[in-house]
Formats: structure tokens, C-alpha cells, sequence
């Protein structure tokens, strides 16, 4: 192999940064590339020296090979960390890593074409022996062929791209009629992510589990497992909760799971960090190959935290030609870790990703915690990748001790000024079939198929309104905690909005630093930048909080809050606006446009289809209408609240009566 003492990582964000933390660990500089949009992040902060390799798009920085083996050359780095996404998995760029005299940290190119396409790679491993679902993995990609093989696999059945993963170009079939739109659905958004339409058709495994077996192995022939990971808990077939080991794996399944990951990672001469991962059935001891991941997973944490490895300093020792410390005896798991995803995301709008300032931002620490994340306040979080910002981990002796520590670290996290799923996934871990270890599958849409948003309590309203008031006071010159005199005061009256909710308040001084409101007594035990310490009617509660613009945001607990105080506010859009007007969610890119001005539309037909952070949205109309203006073009690029097309309401029989 030969010797390097710098690495490029190739990455962003909390997996760059975690890359550098042990590139440094073992003596070598590491070099950071950035985005426009990444200017000044804390990954390129982090990293030894940053070089600036395109615009915000990702085709055009952090998918570009060309730029990045340009910044590597410039950067005198003789080695590449991919970390995982962009181009941990493209075989040409590892190729190309070869030819720029680079060491590629990960696989050979032949591995990860070999395991890069789905239909080609469960071909293979069906070859090896490997277990594999039953389903359709042919060359002819008619839709009469799909609708021919999907009859014969028999329903429910999983729609997948061949090329891609990460829950994009993959839908569940239920009932025969809706497979055509499946297909044409899956195929589209499997052109736009990974730039190839081929589709395999897979018999979908009811109340199964998602099992994955970590693998790795050295240019000297010597391939381990280190056990396996749990990552049921899925939204939108991407993962949530991740967890080792497994509570439905026993040292039996272990040991056959693992052989024959081992076999898959022999029959592709695979080198470094893989992940073969697994269905298990139903009945617990059936299992299915899936799929391959030639790169490191995001959820390897958790599996660091059992085996005590650094499998990030496994991966560039291997990388300089040095053999597996271990053999397959020396593998032993302690304890149990559980690993959660914070995405900036609205659960309770179908998981739309939010794009916008992370205002505050303050990660957990205690026992048995590890935040893997590229953060700071002050930050944009932008739409131009993937919503997942960071990750919390929890390690204990035993499973309910990982779980009761993870619960009490996501209560402790602080991020604030974009909505994010901390409180979904407080909901998650206090689920009684979580708890017990029975989550499969199909445990969010079972019981968290339309997560409700989260109610702030009576407390929490009271401290906002608190918050608002001494705001108001402090913009007028005013000391609110000294604003009363022993005869009383006024009541200052507050309209808080929140979501659809309208919330009318008054605040009385009583004293100083003590305050009525409504039926609550109130007394300020400290203050901190950001941070309120109160009494309410006796009670101690402490609010972490940030003003963005004309918006408080709270952190209480489990509770996330997002207020605006509107009594003298003007006047909102007219009423009927929302029907009227179809305005981008999120900044992105325009990738569909499906009708034209003049066109009359039916109620919840397509409009305008827009991609951001990875995914499709689809803006449909919401009454039958006529379109009146329709603004964009295939390839715009469009901001948050950006008009995309204007409706004229068509008349109905209701409206013309006299």
C-alpha cells in the first residue's frame, strides 16, 4: 500500500467531522472540502486545512469526482475518506481515487460495483448461497414485464431501484391497482437520485425486522463480523433508531446471520467496512439478504459502543495495508446501545424536511452519551442536503439502561429555530413494544402513522408569554422585572400564536421578578443567556430559548415551541389564501411541471413537483381551479414560501345558488 499522512474526507457535516476526530487520533493532517453553502462550517473548521470545491449543489461539489480529486492534488492529501452518502459508493470514483495515486478509504472499485446495483448484487449473492427474498431481479425493465413478475411474486410486494437506497425509488404495493403508479413512481424518483430508472420487485415481509451484520476485512484475506444492529424502527424506509444487539437475535442467529455476511463479503474480494444487511422474519429465525452497504453506516456508533473499536481508525489502518488486529474469537459485545437520528423534519406534516437558522444549539452530555454532530447556532441548515443533523447515542449495562439514558439526553438537547423529530422520537423510545423489544417494521405506521404535533403545556405557555412580555417591556426602555408598584399593576395582554392555535394571555408585575399570569404565580429563580429558571405556583421548571426574527422558540423538556406574539401584528394573507396560492415548502429545485396556465385542475391533482434534502414533494391542488399564473420552469431553483402557481377557484353548485 502506499503511505500517506494526509486524508481528504470527502464528506460534510457530522461524519466528516467524526472522520477527522480519528484521522487526528492516529497522527495524520485531514482536509475538509465545502460547499458555498457550507462556508465556514464546523467541519471545515475542524479539519487541518479546507478547500472550497463548487456551489451549493451537490452534482456540482460534493458529487463532483473531477473537483474533489482536483482538491485533493492541491492539497498534497494521499489518501480519500468517502465517509457515507455522495461518493462513499460510487466504484468510479474509487477508481478514480487509483488512478489520481490516491488510497481510497473503503472497498475496491470491483466491490462496489459488484454490490452497487441491487438486481446484480442479489443475482450474486443467490450464486453464494446467501438467503435472499424471493422477488424479480430481471434485465427486462418493461412495464410489462414488472406487471408480470409482481403477478407471479404475489402481494404485498416492495417496488425498489436497483441503483440507489436511503428509502428514495422505493414503494410498498398493497393492492394490484395502485402498481403502475408504484412503478412509474419509483422509476422517476429513482432517475432524478441516482440517475438510473432499473427497478427489482422484492415479496414485502410483514412484521419482519431489519437486521444488519457490520463486516470487515483486510487486504490479507481475513474477514470478521462484529455482530449485528436493529434498525426496524423506520420512517419512509429510512431509519430512525438503530440499536446493538438486536432484542430478537440470539449467539445462535449471531452466528448464522453472520457466516453468511461473512460469505457475501468473501464473494466479492471486499476490503474494509461493509454492512450486509438482513430481513428477519416474522417467525425469528428466517432471514433474507437485502442489500450491501460498501461504506461506513451512519449507525455505526452503536456498534463502536458494544465492541470498544474505533471502526473509523479500523478503516484507514486496513487502508495502509495493516491486517485485522483481531480474528472472529476476539469479537465480544458488552452492554447495549441505542442510537437516535435528529432530522430537521416535521413529523406532524408528514416528515417534511425543514430547511432555515438553527438558532440555538446545545447537545447532551452525561454516562454513556456520545453526539455525533456538525454543528453551531448560528447555523443554516439548507436544503440542499440531507435532513439528518445529528445523531445521539446511549450506552448502558443493559438495554433499559441505554434506552432511560438516550430519553433523558434527547429531553437535555437543545436545538431550536427549525423544527426537528426530538419529541417523535421521545414518543418512540416511551413506546411500551419499544421498550419491550418488539418494534419491527412496521412499528411507525402501526402506531405512529400520523404523528400528531406536540401540545405545549399550561407551564410552558405561561413562560413564553413571560418571555414575550419582558421582550416587549426591554424594547421600550423599560426593566420588566422591576415594572410594578405596591398599589398594582396593569395586565399586559399577549396574543401567542402557535401552529393554528391562538393563545390569549395577560401578564401582571407583582413584584420583582414575580409575575401573574392568568391563574399562575410566577417567580424567576435565575437567568442565563438563553436560558429561565422559574417557580410556577411552586413548581421549578427551567426553559432553554432563542428569539429568531418575530419568533420564540422554547425547549422545555420534551416539549419544543415555536410562538409569535401577534396582538398588534397586521393583518394576516387574505382569507382563502392557502387554496389560491401553491408556495414552495422548503428551498429546491423544480423537477416537474405538471400543467399549464389556463388548464382547468381537479381537487388533489398534481401541480408542480418540486426535490429537496433527497426527496420528491408533490404541490396538488386543494379545490377544483383554473390556473392562473404558474411561474416556474423544469430545473428552477426556488425559495422557502416562493410562489409556484396561482389558482382560481372554480365556482360550485353551492356558490351559484342565490
Amino acid at each position: 500500500m502506499k503511505p500517506f499522512d494526509t486524508i481528504l474526507v470527502a464528506n460534510r457535516g457530522e461524519i466528516a467531522c467524526r472522520v477527522i476526530r480519528s484521522a487526528r487520533a492516529l497522527g495524520y493532517r485531514s482536509v475538509a472540502v465545502y460547499s458555498d453553502a457550507d462556508a465556514g462550517a464546523p467541519h471545515a473548521q475542524a479539519a487541518d486545512l479546507a478547500l472550497r470545491i463548487g456551489p451549493a449543489e451537490a452534482a456540482q461539489s460534493y458529487l463532483s469526482i473531477p473537483a474533489v480529486i482536483a482538491a485533493a492534488k492541491a492539497a498534497g492529501a494521499g489518501a480519500v475518506h468517502p465517509g457515507y452518502g455522495f461518493l462513499s459508493e460510487n466504484d468510479a470514483f474509487a477508481r478514480a481515487c487509483a488512478e489520481a495515486g490516491l488510497v481510497f478509504i473503503g472497498p475496491p472499485a470491483a466491490a462496489i460495483a459488484a454490490m452497487g446495483n441491487k438486481a446484480a448484487a442479489k443475482r450474486r449473492m443467490i450464486a453464494a448461497g446467501v438467503p435472499c427474498v424471493p422477488g424479480y431481479e430481471g434485465e427486462d425493465q418493461s412495464d410489462a414485464a414488472l406487471l408480470r413478475e409482481a403477478k407471479r411474486i404475489g402481494l404485498p410486494l416492495m417496488v425498489k431501484a436497483a441503483a440507489g437506497g436511503g428509502g428514495r425509488g422505493m414503494r410498498l404495493v398493497t393492492e394490484a391497482a395502485a402498481l403502475p403508479g408504484a412503478i412509474a413512481a419509483a422509476r422517476s424518483e429513482a432517475e432524478n437520485a441516482f440517475g438510473s430508472g432499473e427497478l427489482i420487485l422484492e415479496k414485502a415481509v410483514t412484521g419482519g425486522r431489519h437486521v444488519e451484520i457490520q463486516v470487515f476485512a483486510d487486504s490479507h484475506g481475513n474477514v470478521v463480523h462484529l455482530g449485528e444492529r436493529d434498525c426496524s424502527v423506520q420512517r419512509r424506509h429510512q431509519k430512525v433508531l438503530e440499536e446493538a444487539p438486536s432484542p430478537a437475535v440470539d449467539a445462535a442467529l449471531r452466528e448464522k446471520m453472520g457466516v453468511a455476511a461473512v460469505a457475501a463479503a468473501r464473494a466479492i474480494a471486499y476490503v474494509g467496512a461493509g454492512t450486509v444487511e438482513f430481513l428477519l422474519d416474522a417467525d425469528g429465525k428466517s432471514f433474507y439478504f437485502l442489500e450491501m452497504n460498501t461504506r461506513l453506516q451512519v449507525e455505526h456508533p452503536v456498534t463502536e459502543a458494544v465492541t470498544g473499536l474505533d471502526l473509523v481508525a479500523l478503516q484507514i489502518r486496513i487502508a495502509a495495508g495493516e491486517a485485522l488486529p483481531f480474528a472472529q474469537a476476539g469479537v465480544t459485545l458488552t452492554g447495549h446501545a441505542i442510537e437516535a437520528r435528529l432530522y430537521a423534519e416535521a413529523p406532524a406534516q408528514g416528515f417534511l424536511p425543514q430547511s432555515g437558522l438553527l438558532a440555538a444549539w446545545q447537545p447532551p452530555a452525561g454516562d454513556g452519551i456520545r453526539v455525533d454532530h456538525g454543528l453551531r447556532a448560528g447555523q443554516t441548515v439548507t436544503p440542499f442536503y440531507d435532513p439528518m443533523i445529528a445523531k445521539v447515542i446511549a450506552h448502558g449495562a443493559t438495554r433499559e439502561e441505554a434506552r432511560r439514558r438516550l430519553m433523558l439526553a434527547l429531553e437535555r438537547t437543545v436545538a431550536l429555530g427549525i423544527a426537528t423529530n426530538r419529541a417523535f422520537l421521545l414518543d418512540l423510545l416511551a413506546h411500551p413494544d419499544f421498550a419491550a423489544g418488539r418494534a419491527t417494521t412496521q412499528f411507525i405506521p402501526q402506531h405512529f402513522a400520523a404523528p400528531a404535533a406536540p401540545q405545549p403545556d399550561s407551564h410552558l405557555l405561561a413562560l413564553a408569554a413571560l418571555l414575550w412580555f419582558e421582550a416587549s417591556a426591554a424594547a421600550q426602555g423599560h426593566d420588566p422585572a422591576r415594572a410594578w408598584y405596591s398599589g398594582g399593576g396593569f395586565t399586559w395582554p399577549l396574543r401567542l400564536e402557535y401552529g393554528e392555535t391562538r393563545h390569549m394571555a395577560g401578564v401582571a408585575v407583582t413584584g420583582p421578578d414575580r409575575y401573574r399570569i392568568g391563574d399562575a404565580e410566577i417567580a424567576v429563580r435565575g437567568r442565563a443567556p438563553g436560558r429561565l429558571q422559574a417557580a410556577i405556583d411552586g413548581t421549578e421548571r427551567a426553559v432553554d430559548y432563542v428569539f429568531a426574527g418575530d419568533v420564540l422558540h422554547l425547549a422545555c423538556g420534551r416539549a419544543d415551541l415555536a410562538v409569535r406574539e401577534t396582538l398588534h401584528a397586521p393583518p394576516g394573507a387574505a382569507e382563502g389564501a392557502a387554496e389560491r396560492e401553491l408556495r414552495a415548502p422548503m428551498n429546491g429545485r423544480i423537477v416537474a411541471v405538471l400543467a399549464a396556465e389556463g388548464e382547468s385542475v381537479t381537487r388533489g391533482q398534481r401541480i408542480v413537483i418540486m426535490e429537496a434534502m433527497k426527496m420528491q414533494h408533490e404541490l396538488v391542488a386543494r379545490c377544483d381551479a383554473t390556473v392562473e399564473k404558474l411561474p416556474v420552469r423544469v430545473g428552477d431553483q426556488v425559495a422557502t414560501r416562493q410562489l409556484l402557481a396561482a389558482l382560481a377557484p372554480l365556482a360550485t353548485e353551492q356558490d351559484r345558488a342565490p
